[in-house]
């Protein structure tokens, strides 16, 4: 179909958007480090506050806190894509076995 100067439509590009894929990584990503800073925080910083920095202890827990819940999360990644990949396989035998049943 053409537009009143004669073009014709636009084709939109096939595939995610990228600005929206972007935005919602970043999102993803202030989502994590609020998570973290949190949970860290609430298990290792003493609730005295007495000096402006963290002790050595603290510190060291922090440390672990967030390594270990970076591992957390890496660990749930692999478990989500695996289970992405098996959808995906299950949905491209139930179209194959769709277009030999037609």
């Amino acid at each position: 179909m053409n537009n009143f100067f004669g073009g014709g439509e636009e084709q939109k590009p096939q595939g995610p958007d990228p600005v929206f894929a972007a935005k919602t990584e970043m999102e993803m990503y202030t989502d994590l480090f609020n998570k973290i800073a949190s949970e860290c925080f609430q298990k290792c910083a003493s609730r005295k506050h007495k000096e402006p920095d963290l002790s050595l202890g603290e510190m060291t827990c922090t440390d672990r806190c967030v390594s270990k819940y970076l591992e957390g999360q890496q660990l749930i990644g692999v478990v989500l894509q695996k289970a992405n990949e098996q959808q995906a396989q299950q949905q491209a035998a139930m179209q194959s076995m769709q277009q030999n049943f037609n």
